[in-house]
């Protein structure tokens, strides 16, 4: 018979304690990020996020402390794709893109990449989008992402310059803004929630139409 130390029998109940609030924090997540979606950010009450969550509201209060954290929470997640904190140019795609060689493989495998980021992110920056016009703390958080997401785009594009001339040897910066512009989120949602494309006919679109602004 196998006696547990002390020390083996706490480090069991902290995993244990650890995994029960990861998967409480992901319950309330996942509760707001529908309700998010179905009432607006301005709709959705913390009441409404625990009752669907299943769980007390002082229980959303002590994990998030407020909704604006779970949104943010939730943005992070969206763009990352996962809980760690890392930038998101980064990340193994992105830089396996930066290090491409070829430019046309370069754009093929950032429009692959840019759509499955687009695919978790849009229907989150649509919310926050709308928060922003009379959520002041939301609003600047958004306007970082803009300034963020732009400043990564030029870098794409520096990238993509460094494999070979661009069209008519356009500035890398004005192709970062190009790039910034036809990866937007809104004109994600417009192509796949109003004319219903698919995400691997968005991919298609983005690699082809990039290729033919960006490239000689």
């Amino acid at each position: 018979m196998t006696v547990r130390s002390p020390s083996s029998k706490r480090k069991y109940n902290s995993s244990r304690r650890k995994a029960q609030a990861d998967e409480t924090s992901r319950q309330i997540v996942e509760a707001a990020r529908m309700m998010f979606l179905e009432r607006g950010y301005s709709g959705t009450t913390i009441e409404a996020i625990a009752r669907t969550a299943g769980v007390a509201q002082e229980t959303v209060y002590s994990t998030f402390k407020n909704k604006y954290r779970i949104l943010h929470y939730l943005f992070n997640i969206s763009i990352g794709g996962d809980e760690r904190r890392i930038r998101v140019i980064d990340r193994p795609e992105p830089q396996a893109i930066l290090q491409e060689t070829d430019a046309r493989r370069q754009l093929a495998l950032f429009a692959e990449n840019m759509t499955e980021i687009l695919s978790r992110a849009a229907p989150i920056l649509e919310i926050m989008r709308s928060a922003a016009k009379t959520e002041t703390e939301i609003a600047g958080l958004f306007r970082r992402f803009l300034k963020e997401r732009l400043k990564n785009m030029k870098i794409v594009a520096g990238h993509v310059a460094a494999n070979g001339p661009l069209r008519n040897t356009m500035d890398p910066d004005a192709a970062g803004e190009l790039i910034w512009s036809m990866t937007s989120p809104e004109l994600y949602q417009l192509l796949t929630n109003d004319l219903g494309w698919s995400k691997k006919k968005f991919e298609a679109w983005l690699a082809d139409v990039l290729t033919i602004l960006l490239l000689p």
